[in-house]
């Protein structure tokens, strides 16, 4: 048997959870919106080990949420397991916010679509984003994206797409098209990283500790950001 401890601060909630062979143990989440990110995580992370009734030396790895998201927060969730794994000695998996996402709206709002739209608000009408299937196979790698009224319009005529997440709903009013669908209610949780993070594990899929920084897609400047090399 193999324990993850997931932990999720890249927006507005704050999420940490255990899990053990794909299922969620144990987890706290605060969907406040008031990013207090770095006052509860320590408090959720000790709770939900001893909630999961496990140990902290019984982990086999620390899963987070890398981005792209709020900097603080991905700062706060990103060194708190870069932590645990320097002091338990296990190793680090990293998931992109997206990808944990979109795996929420399939797995817990259990949206149905022929294409997936995951949307993180990065400020006025940009919006981070990626494209998935139905499968949930990547189509369109991540990127920060000004959404404007032919956003996606190669992929509309195609299917239904579901966009969710909390970049979408300043996009309601921008795309219209009727295979446009827009579902609220979708944020991201650790219950999106078990999968991922499972996968990752079996494949030993593993972060350099040493290296590691979260995937924050733009820089961090006063002015108007400047948007880095997109993957």
């Amino acid at each position: 048997m193999s324990h993850i401890l997931l932990i999720e601060t890249a927006t507005k909630v704050c999420s940490a959870g255990i899990a053990r062979d794909n299922k969620i143990l144990s987890y706290r989440e605060d969907k406040s919106m008031q990013y207090s990110h770095s006052s509860l995580l320590t408090s959720f992370i000790e709770e939900v080990v001893m909630d999961a009734g496990t140990k902290f030396n019984q982990l086999d790895a620390v899963a987070v949420s890398m981005g792209p998201g709020s900097y603080t927060g991905l700062r706060i969730g990103v060194s708190a397991a870069k932590g645990f794994c320097y002091a338990l000695d296990i190793p680090l998996i990293a998931v992109n916010t997206l990808e944990s996402l979109v795996s929420v709206a399939a797995t817990q709002n259990k949206i149905k679509a022929d294409f997936y739209v995951p949307m993180i608000d990065a400020r006025r009408m940009e919006v981070y984003n990626a494209v998935f299937d139905a499968s949930l196979r990547t189509v369109r790698e991540t990127k920060a994206e000004i959404i404007v009224e032919n956003s996606f319009s190669e992929l509309l005529p195609k299917g239904k797409i579901a966009f969710f997440g909390d970049g979408a709903d300043k996009c309601k009013t921008v795309i219209k098209h009727e295979n446009a669908v827009f579902y609220d209610n979708v944020f991201t949780s650790v219950f999106g990283l078990v999968n991922p993070a499972f996968d990752r594990l079996q494949k030993k899929e593993f972060e350099d500790l040493a290296y590691f920084e979260p995937f924050y897609l733009k820089d961090f400047v006063a002015g108007k950001p400047k948007v880095k090399g997109l993957h």
